[in-house]
């Protein structure tokens, strides 16, 4: 792995050394040094280090979305390589899924606002930074920031997804943002889920953009990791009103995952859409 596309895991290995490579420390069994362990224990002492061993750093594959044609294939990497440096850990494959969901889905009106792009990819570990909004228009990154996933989705990178009320699991697919309103987390902004099956319950379970202490760079400095969500793409206390101030009433939003499954990853339809208007 080259060294720019590590660095956005420097934070998580540091934690992981930190916790002596295995996670194991002075808790790891330690065999008789007259006899080998009987059958049982040693198949007790692999069980309790394979629960203790961390999530893997190495992401899943992305499948590459079918029927995009080749012009557009090649604007999406043109605009991943204009972002910069700040896109390096954006994986051009959730870029890709990305675009093509909002060339999709704006012509449906379903989404209002041009030109604006949010992705976050929850198979990133949370310790680092995975959610981005991007201007399309002038292949710009706005806002880069930590977010946290649901308590129930897993711990470093988030592997499990519902759509079910109580599940407490992040929802995969595409959101239209909504409304703002103060809650108990202060400034928040609604989300409807725009993929029936996936995430066509959070406007229901109130999975909306908010702050929380649990999502900031402290935390993480603090135990090498996020704290964790009820479902809610959580964000830093120190960003949270700029990312959602920008994300006004009807922009799009990308929470990409293991298992995406999504109507609106229509190649052939973005192509046509991005022949008539580009990024408009």
């Amino acid at each position: 792995m080259r060294c720019a596309a590590f660095r956005p895991f420097l934070p998580y290995c540091a934690a992981f050394l930190s916790l002596g490579g295995l996670g194991l420390g002075a808790c790891q069994p330690q065999a008789h040094p007259a006899s080998a362990a009987p059958l049982a224990g040693r198949a007790a002492a692999d069980s309790l280090r394979r629960a203790a061993l961390p999530d893997s750093l190495l992401p899943t594959p992305v499948p590459t979305v079918a029927g995009v044609p080749d012009t557009l294939r090649q604007a999406i990497a043109q605009l991943h390589s204009a972002l910069g440096p700040e896109a390096a850990a954006l994986r051009p494959e959730v870029l890709a899924q990305a675009c093509v969901g909002y060339l999709t889905l704006h012509p449906t009106g379903r989404i209002e606002r041009a030109g604006l792009l949010a992705v976050a990819d929850m198979d990133l570990p949370n310790s680092t930074e995975r959610l981005w909004v991007i201007d399309l228009k002038n292949a710009k990154v706005l806002h880069h920031s930590l977010v946290a996933h649901g308590l129930g989705s897993g711990h470093l990178r988030a592997r499990r997804f519902s759509n079910e009320q109580s599940s407490e699991c992040t929802s995969l697919g595409f959101y239209r943002t909504s409304g703002t309103y103060g809650g108990k987390h202060g400034y928040s902004r609604r989300l409807q889920g725009l993929d029936k099956g996936e995430n066509s319950n959070v406007f229901d379970r109130y999975i909306v953009l908010h702050a929380a202490d649990y999502a900031s760079p402290d935390y993480l400095r603090q135990h090498g990791h996020l704290g964790y969500s009820r479902g809610c793409p959580a964000l830093p206390p120190t960003q949270y009103k700029q990312i959602i101030s920008t994300v006004q009433t009807g922009s799009l939003l990308l929470v990409s995952g293991p298992g995406l499954a999504s109507r609106w990853l229509n190649g052939p339809a973005a192509g046509r859409r991005f022949a008539r208007r580009g990024w408009r």
